[in-house]
């Protein structure tokens, strides 16, 4: 019994520890599972977390990306809103009262929109204002209702506006004011001084509108006429200024009896609000609303705000009213300027709206100034007037008027079409602007030759007038050849021949007339063969002095006077016009007469002349014109009469050897020094085996002598082999030997106690010997006989004496003395040497005519001048070392 139960005992202790330790297990594992469920609540709690601040932060980084993008095309947006408002609304357009003053507009320009107050605009956190504009001239009739003392503020501030960027007299007004009687606008009254504003009585709306109506049609017939769809179109393609001024007119109506108006007032209102704005007729209407249309602008003003067609739903912030005082001031400036007349066309004003578009085929035509009116005045030049002359005092503006004119003529004619030739014989630079210089690399593409400081050049004013002849005389072949009479029938039959029209420019042209010399003979016989026979073969020459004696000299050639049919005379000018014709004398500065029939009175055309000298505006327009030039257009030729050539690098011996078989045939040429002529090409003396082949350079300058010395040894030795001899017998003379000597290496020397050595080295080998001699002259009476023998024999065998005599009369001392043949000399050089005593050296009787200067010398070769020339010697010796 005890037994068996505790047998149960154990069995009972057994289940209950089994029991026990499943409890136990499975509380472990209750817990183990808690624990787990902790951790990963946890884990989920941090994630969560940092999902959330990564989202916050990723909002508040897309908010400020958001923010800074909007901001940004906030700002632009703003800064193209206001670009484009100072386009529309410039100047006195869009300024605000407290800066506001007139402002002149563009002769080509069109009427922009007109501010009436400024729009609030959020830039993000910024807030900033906006002008509000309107449409008006030429674009749209205006329609202000609401509260009567801010819509009158509006429509004095819209027409003070209106007529500050308007020319005085481009708009007048007209004032329907029954109720106040044009006290609403009475401090525009000065306008009506000028005639630009009137008031229409209480009574007299129906025949206002009657003859707005009327005015319309005629307008629309001719705007139909010239096939143009408005008076705008018709504006903006004829130059000048408006055929017709704007009318503006204000009818400020009563609210309360708008109503009063009849079927026709009614039905002619409608009629100038639906073609008015394309005929230059606009309204400004208060207190009656017109009927809707396209070219109707509404403004709806409640207190200082308002809303407009053209803002939509934004709302305009009103500017205050322009003080009374503000308008008639204006007004009674403009009303001055009025009475005093347009003011003078700008230089810009004479630029055509588009470049190189005109043809030179049947001739040239270009402003150069403006009439009285303010219309361009255009000056031809063609087959009939062929050339021009043009006449005033000093300081009368003769210079300016050459400016506008050439400016005017380049803008609209290219280098295919135009050739200028510009010459001035005046002291100064005044055509220098038109070609390169240190300053400004460009030129002016139409100028192929220059010419300044050549008061003292006479000879280059020849060169020029000799080259237009050969070209009237190639055009003249051309045109026979052809079977053509004039330019345009040329240019027809071959079109590839490209022959521009050109205009040559001669300013002081009496200085090449002046003196009874061959020279003046050959000028005035060129003169007259190019303006008679130039003006179908598109040569024209313009004539320019500012002295009466220039111009007289034309008068005593009937032949030659009478083709310049063109007459400019500036204010005082003598001569220019017919005897009978006064306007000359009366018209003011910057003024000139315009005459195309040889300056009979009733052919004047009075011009207002632009300023042209400002280099500024020149510079612009040359530069514009420079960049838009042919690849073929090459810089022109600038003589400069104060300017003295180098030698150039072509004709040094480390130089570009030049192919003599093109240049000097078979013999070497020795350079001496530049030709006075258009092309700058070098006066050369051909040294063959013909006897006489020396040269004598004759004068006191020693700087001159030299450097012809040793342009004439350089260019030599730049030809081939050579030796030379250097032979200085004069002190002042040996700095320049030197440096010859040390540019010919090989070259011998040899001075005043070397004479014996020298004669003793000569010898016939072949090779070209030369022999320079600074001063041969001082050598001494001991060497004559054998300088003789040289001279006269050493050519033969390739041997030349290229010398320096101080004086003509120490050379023939040299040669023989009185009664010597000089055929030793076959060329020589004339410095500082007057005429007569060149007689025993010149095919002339008594010497040629000649006067020395500075830079300037006279050279003859016997075997190829018929008449000496006149040259520059090269500037050598002060360029190197």
């Amino acid at each position: 019994m005890g037994s068996h139960r505790n047998a149960l005992v154990a069995v009972v202790r057994q289940e209950l520890a089994e029991a026990r330790g499943t409890a136990r297990a499975v509380l472990a594992a209750a817990e183990s599972a808690r624990n787990e469920a902790q951790r990963r609540k946890k884990l989920i709690r941090d994630a969560y977390a940092t999902c959330l601040a990564q989202l916050a932060e990723a909002r508040d980084a897309a908010r400020q990306d958001i923010l800074r993008r909007t901001q940004a095309e906030a700002a632009a947006l703003t800064r193209n809103v206001e670009s484009l408002a100072a386009l529309t609304a410039s100047g006195a357009a869009g300024t605000s009262w407290r800066y506001w003053t007139p402002t002149e507009p563009d002769r080509v320009g069109r009427p922009g929109l007109l501010r009436i107050g400024t729009v609030a605009y959020e830039a993000g956190e910024e807030r900033t204002k906006l002008p509000a504009l309107v449409p008006f001239l030429d674009h749209a009739h205006v329609n202000v209702l609401g509260d009567q003392p801010a819509v009158d503020g509006v429509i004095s501030g819209l027409l003070l506006r209106a007529l500050g960027t308007t020319r005085p007299g481009d708009v007048r007004l007209s004032v329907y004011d029954p109720e106040q009687l044009g006290g609403t606008l009475a401090a525009f009254a000065p306008l009506g001084n000028a005639g630009l504003l009137s008031f229409v009585s209480p009574g007299g709306l129906g025949a206002t509108l009657d003859e707005l109506v009327e005015h319309i049609c005629r307008v629309n017939e001719s705007v139909l006429a010239g096939e143009y769809v408005s008076l705008a179109d018709l504006t903006a393609a004829t130059p000048g200024p408006r055929p017709e001024p704007w009318r503006v007119v204000v009818l400020l109506f009563d609210p309360a009896r708008a109503g009063d108006l009849s079927e026709a007032q009614r039905a002619q209102l409608d009629r100038v609000v639906r073609t008015g704005v394309a005929c230059g007729v606009h309204l400004v209407v208060r207190g009656l609303e017109l009927a809707p249309h396209p070219t109707v602008e509404r403004v709806a003003v409640r207190g200082e705000s308002a809303t407009c067609d053209t803002t939509g739903a934004l709302v305009v912030g009103l500017d205050a009213a322009p003080p009374a005082e503000r308008i008639a001031g204006f007004c009674r400036a403009t009303a001055e300027r009025l009475r005093e007349g347009p003011p003078p066309a700008r230089f810009a004003d004479l630029e055509p709206e588009k470049l190189w578009t005109e043809s030179s085929t049947h001739g040239l035509a270009a402003p150069i100034g403006d009439s009285t009116d303010g219309s361009l005045v255009e000056v031809p030049l063609g087959d009939d007037p062929p050339h021009a002359l043009i006449g005033g005092p000093s300081g009368s503006g003769k210079t300016n008027l050459i400016y506008a004119w050439i400016g005017s003529l380049a803008a609209r004619y290219g280098p295919e079409e135009l050739a200028l030739y510009l010459l001035d014989f005046k002291e100064g630079v005044s055509f220098a602007r038109f070609t390169p210089g240190p300053r400004d690399q460009s030129w002016l593409p139409q100028v192929r030759l220059a010419g300044i400081n050549v008061n003292g050049d006479r000879e280059f004013g020849l060169a020029m007038l000799r080259h237009l002849s050969e070209e009237l005389r190639s055009r003249a072949q051309a045109a026979k050849r052809y079977e053509a009479t004039k330019l345009a029938e040329l240019r027809a039959e071959d079109p590839g021949g490209h022959w521009p029209r050109i205009v040559a420019v001669i300013d002081e042209f009496q200085v090449l007339l002046s003196g009874r010399d061959p020279l003046a003979d050959e000028a005035v016989t060129l003169l007259e063969d190019l303006a008679r026979r130039g003006r179908s073969q598109g040569i024209h020459l313009v004539l320019a002095s500012q002295d009466v004696s220039g111009i007289e000299a034309l008068w005593g050639r009937s032949g030659l006077i009478g083709q310049f049919t063109l007459r400019i005379a500036l204010p005082k000018a003598r001569r220019i016009l017919a005897d009978t014709n006064l306007a000359a004398a009366v018209i003011p500065r910057f003024h000139a007469v315009v005459n195309a029939d040889s300056g009979v009175a009733g052919a004047n055309q009075v011009v207002r002349l632009p300023d042209a000298s400002d280099r500024s505006v020149w510079r612009a327009l040359q530069r514009k014109l420079w960049q838009e030039r042919p690849e073929s257009c090459v810089p022109p030729r600038l003589f400069d009469g104060d300017a003295v050539p180098r030698l150039p690098d072509a004709y040094r011996p480390a130089g570009r050897v030049p192919d003599s078989t093109a240049d000097v045939g078979s013999s070497p040429g020795a350079v001496l020094g530049e030709r006075i002529d258009v092309a700058a090409r070098p006066a050369r003396l051909r040294l063959g085996r013909m006897p006489g082949r020396n040269l004598a350079v004759l004068g006191t300058r020693v700087d001159e002598a030299c450097d012809v010395l040793a342009a004439a040894a350089l260019s030599l030795a730049a030809q081939g082999p050579a030796r030379f001899s250097i032979v200085c017998l004069d002190p002042g003379a040996e700095r320049p030997a030197a440096r010859l000597v040390a540019e010919l290496p090989q070259a011998d020397w040899y001075g005043p106690g070397d004479l014996d050595d020298l004669f003793a080295t000569f010898s016939g080998d072949g090779i070209p010997h030369y022999v320079l001699g600074y001063a041969w002259d001082a050598a001494g009476p001991a060497y004559r006989d054998r300088l003789r023998a040289l001279l006269a024999d050493g050519p033969e065998q390739r041997m030349h004496v290229l010398g320096w005599w101080r004086s003509v009369a120490r050379l023939r001392d040299d040669l023989g003395g009185i009664g010597a043949r000089l055929d030793t000399i076959g060329a020589w050089v004339a410095l500082d040497v007057q005429g007569p005593e060149l007689s025993p050296l010149s095919p002339q009787p008594g010497g040629p005519l000649w006067y020395p200067r500075r830079r300037r010398a006279l050279f003859f070769d016997r075997s190829v001048h018929r008449h000496p020339e006149v040259i520059i010697p090269y500037e050598v010796n002060s360029d190197h070392t």
